[in-house]
């Protein structure tokens, strides 16, 4: 699809799983079990979906994955798939590659968000996208390189360090337009600093989920994540968010949903 003077294409960059009810928080298994399906370790199997804008000037990217710089432990616990889907690989299907995206939008530097930013090089640590900016909120930054005991395990250095090292990291400070027809918004619910970028032409709005609305079944209010560091923060602005998503008739992007892409709304609750 097309909004303003972007093309939009959604793409896969792995598949992998977490706890469900660290998915779904106070949400019994009796009713989120019917939304995901479960494996016999109580995970749900989810993706990491990329969406690549593409314009005259520009070929962003909106996160970038796992990426594939784990251990077979690790792969086993969060049950990674790197075979089926490498961002690379996925990027030159469609005729693009890393040299080609000039800037990728982080929308916070959870792992399952930006481990696809760097990759390995004979052993070596290197930017995947070499000519790109990356853009990142100054909040979050802050935290990933200072986090607490909650949520320290999802903040690798791997995923950013190099890219500070070589002038890459971008930062960025509070709601703002980004480019043309892309503006952020801000939430601080999930994690501190999370910001879901926006693509709007003044008729067609579209905005990435990203962890505010990781799946289509977390849109009903109280569907709210364990991960989160204030959960009745997320509420709050979700509350804040959605009624201006319907007014608009605007898309939701799914990140994080095997199922549906994106969406309308019809109603929330």
């Amino acid at each position: 699809m097309h909004i303003g003077s972007y093309r939009l294409t959604p793409i896969i960059t792995s598949t992998f799983a977490l706890d469900g009810g660290a998915m779904f928080g106070v949400i019994p298994k009796s009713m989120w079990s019917k939304q995901a399906e479960v494996d016999e370790l109580n995970r749900i199997t989810m993706v990491t979906r990329t969406l690549l804008l593409e314009s005259g000037h520009r070929k962003i990217l909106i996160d970038t994955g796992n990426g594939d710089k784990w251990s077979p432990r690790m792969q086993e616990i969060f049950k990674i798939d790197t075979a089926s889907y490498i961002l690379p690989l996925s990027l030159a299907q469609h005729g693009i590659f890393p040299e080609d995206i000039t800037d990728v939008i982080c929308t916070h530097l959870h792992f399952d968000h930006v481990g696809g930013n760097t990759r390995f090089e004979r052993n070596k640590l290197v930017p995947t996208f070499p000519n790109a900016n990356y853009w990142v909120q100054e909040e979050n930054w802050k935290l990933a390189n200072q986090p607490h005991e909650k949520d320290r395990a999802s903040y690798l250095a791997e995923n950013w360090a190099v890219l500070a090292e070589n002038g890459l990291l971008k930062i960025l400070k509070g709601d703002q337009e980004l480019f043309d027809d892309i503006s952020l918004e801000l939430v601080h619910g999930h994690t501190i600093g999370q910001q879901l970028p926006v693509i709007s032409d003044g008729t067609t709005t579209l905005m990435y989920g990203g962890d505010l609305f990781p799946m289509k079944a977390h849109i009903p209010i109280p569907w709210v994540m364990a991960y989160d560091n204030e959960p009745l923060r997320t509420i709050t602005e979700k509350k804040r968010v959605l009624p201006g998503l319907l007014d608009q008739d605007a898309i939701i992007f799914f990140e994080h949903d095997t199922k549906t892409i994106a969406c309308k709304l019809v109603s929330y609750y």
